[in-house]
Parts: C-alpha cells; structure tokens; sequence
C-alpha cells in the first residue's frame, strides 16, 4: 500500500473508533489522546481494527509506534514491505 493509502486507512480505522472527530484536522505528530478524547480503550480498538483491516499482527509492545498518525503510517509502511519481501 502507498503512504496515501495508508494515512486513509488509518484516519478511516480512527473515525470508527471516534466518529465524533471525523473530519476534524489531525495532527500528524501529535498523539491522538492529545488531540482528541481518545482514552487507552479506544486506542486499543484502533490498533485492533488496524490488525483487521491489514491482517498484520501487531505485537502489544508495538502499540506506542500507533498513537500518532505520523507513527501510525510508518509503521503500517514498515510492516507492509516487511511482509511483502516475505512472500
């Protein structure tokens, strides 16, 4: 998946999480909890809805790389070519 792709993927993943902030500005580098009313729950329904949209398995010690939309992206990037070069 490209970089744009992905940064859909993710803020589509994030408003079924929140539907209250969609369409709101989301800063990349900013934590979402910062931003938004966001609590650890509904990060963890996000990195779940990520592992199913995706179908990457997204280790617990992983979880702090998602909780900005910049980290989000990279590391659905990372993980992308990781499994793709596997195959």
């Amino acid at each position: 998946m490209t970089e744009a792709e992905l940064t859909e993927l993710v803020k589509r993943k994030l408003y079924e999480i929140a539907p209250d902030i969609e369409g709101e500005e989301i800063v990349p580098d900013e934590p979402f909890a910062d931003q938004f009313e966001i609590d650890s729950m509904d990060l963890l329904n996000f990195v779940i809805a990520l592992h199913k949209a995706t179908g990457l398995e997204i280790p617990e010690a992983d979880h702090g790389r998602l909780v900005t939309m910049a980290g989000a992206v990279a590391y659905l990037q990372e993980r992308t070519a990781a499994s793709s070069e596997r195959r």
